[in-house]
């Protein structure tokens, strides 16, 4: 019937809108026609196992769960369910009479415009990335709670699916090679469960278990109005879509190193923990990540029963093994390392850090982001008034003591750190330094510099876009200027002196803590 129908449907007399042309999309659990203005979606009878739309109740219910459940991420794409009436032969679009199918109806656009083209094309780049940080971030700040007696919000549903992938992969695999990588990756997934059982249940009893989307990867998200927007989120498994909100933006990060982009899933990474503050989360992202690419493993594998063809079975095999061994790549014992910045607001510090992040894996603490974080939006009232309100001596103590304890969890969670702030005292460096020494890592102190017309410049771009956490204003920066204690002769041993509107120092910066650290 299925085959029929959709042949059928592929008729513009059918529509209450132009067609322009028919094209049909075809997944495993669905079919997407095509017409021009809109695309209609009608789910397949079939049992997977982790959904089952075999009945016609059934497809119905989830096709108005992704009419309820997408629209929190996109607005105009998700339109309306429609029942198709009459025959398979024969059917009407939202006709009279008995129904025989559901089509959920959706604004179409033009497929070049979905992520994994626009970097298929080289084209992704860092605006798409920090907008989708933001945009998953608020998302899962707003996301409902799971409620604590939910089966789904504990320990034990969060690892199950990672001991899952074990049980449904071993099984398949032939070659003693494979078996045995499996075999070191589940050793090293049961030792960091135990270690992290306490953390699991933390997220879980904390709020970190939401509504979250479930399968988020550049597949499914696009630019619309010209802006990158996700959609297509898991309707047909609670399991999938209930989950820890870290363990759903770790599937984009994991989608962006498997496709070369290690920079830009380590800007999305530290961009999303700036958002929303969640740096709890961090010993379990590599976990997680490791998690998502032995899914995608595990996906490939599955495919391997149904084809007999030798050439498509090794094109599968390749595919089960990039992937298996991007999940081996997350138990390698990182490079870590202190940096901090030291300089006047405006200096460009904050996109030396940002370069740290994306060339070296470090993760980006931001004063001004901890500062509001911790003491409240106020900054914009007391622009310009030296020493006031959180920008007191006490709310500045504060904020540094907060990206200290914040650097030393990162740290312990084995990612590299590079703090943002100005760093124009010297016993804010030294308590500093004092967090690697007590972490056992390398400390940098990156020494920013810049004209000072550059300073003013930057300082009335940055002004005018507007959106950036600093309040810092002209006043303040030259007060900075004058209340700086310089660096001490032992912490110019320490430091690289960094020419921030020249590219060629920040790529000697990135240069020479490479040499130091070369795993990174």
């Amino acid at each position: 019937m299925s085959q029929t129908l959709i042949a059928a449907l592929q008729n513009p007399a059918l529509y209450p809108h132009p067609v322009e042309a028919f094209q049909v999309i075809e997944t495993h659990i669905s079919w997407v026609l095509l017409t021009g203005p809109y695309a209609y979606k009608i789910k397949k009878p079939v049992d997977f196992g982790f959904l089952d739309f075999t009945g016609l109740e059934a497809r119905k219910h989830f096709c108005n769960e992704e009419l309820r459940l997408n629209p929190r991420l996109t607005e105009d794409l998700y339109l309306d369910v429609l029942p198709i009436t009459g025959t398979p032969e024969a059917p009407q679009l939202d006709g009279d009479g008995p129904v025989i199918e559901y089509a959920l109806k959706m604004r179409q656009f033009p497929q070049e415009q979905l992520l994994d083209q626009v970097q298929a094309r080289g084209e992704l780049n860092e605006t798409h990335i920090d907008t989708l940080a933001a945009q998953i971030a608020r998302f899962h700040l707003k996301a409902p709670q799971v409620a604590l007696d939910h089966p789904l919000c504990n320990a034990n549903a969060i690892i199950a699916p990672l001991r899952q992938n074990f049980e449904q992969i071993r099984p398949i695999l032939t070659d003693k090679a494979d078996l045995q990588q499996l075999d070191a990756l589940e050793s090293w997934v049961e030792s960091d469960l135990e270690r992290l059982w306490p953390v699991l249940e933390a997220r879980a009893a904390e709020g970190f278990i939401r509504e979250c989307h479930g399968d988020i990867h550049l597949g499914n998200a696009a630019l619309l109005a010209g802006r990158a927007t996700l959609f297509d989120c898991i309707e047909f498994n609670e399991a999938f879509r209930l989950s820890d909100i870290a363990l759903d933006i770790a599937f984009l990060a994991m989608d962006l190193e498997d496709r070369g982009l290690k920079n830009m899933s380590r800007r999305l990474i530290s961009l999303w923990l700036e958002h929303t503050g969640d740096y709890g989360s961090l010993q379990l992202l590599n976990l997680y990540k490791a998690h998502r690419a032995l899914v995608r493993a595990k996906v490939a594998l599955f495919r391997l029963d149904q084809e007999q063809d030798a050439v498509q079975r090794a094109v599968i095999l390749r595919q089960y093994r990039r992937y298996a061994s991007l999940a081996e790549s997350y138990s390698a014992i990182p490079s870590r390392f202190l940096a901090i910045t030291h300089g006047v607001s405006a200096v460009g510090k904050s996109q030396v850090a940002l370069r740290l992040v994306e060339a070296l894996g470090a993760l980006r603490l931001r004063s001004d982001v901890e500062r509001k974080r911790l003491h409240g939006p106020q900054g914009e009232e007391q622009a310009g008034r030296i020493g006031a309100g959180i920008y007191d001596a006490a709310a500045t103590r504060a904020t540094y003591e907060r990206l200290h304890q914040l650097a030393t969890m990162a740290l312990n969670a084995g990612f590299p750190v590079v703090i943002d702030a100005t760093y124009l005292q010297q016993a804010q460096r030294h308590a500093a330094w004092q967090i690697a020494e007590a972490t056992g890592v390398p400390f940098l102190i990156v020494d920013c510099h810049a004209p000072v017309p550059v300073i003013e410049q930057w300082l009335a771009q940055r002004q005018q876009q507007g959106g950036d956490p600093s309040d810092a204003t002209l006043s303040v920066i030259k007060a900075q200027q004058a209340a700086r204690e310089p660096l001490t002769k032992e912490e110019l041993a320490n430091s690289r002196h960094v020419d921030t509107p020249d590219a060629a120092s920040l790529d000697s910066l990135v240069t020479a803590i490479r040499k130091h650290l070369p795993e990174i």
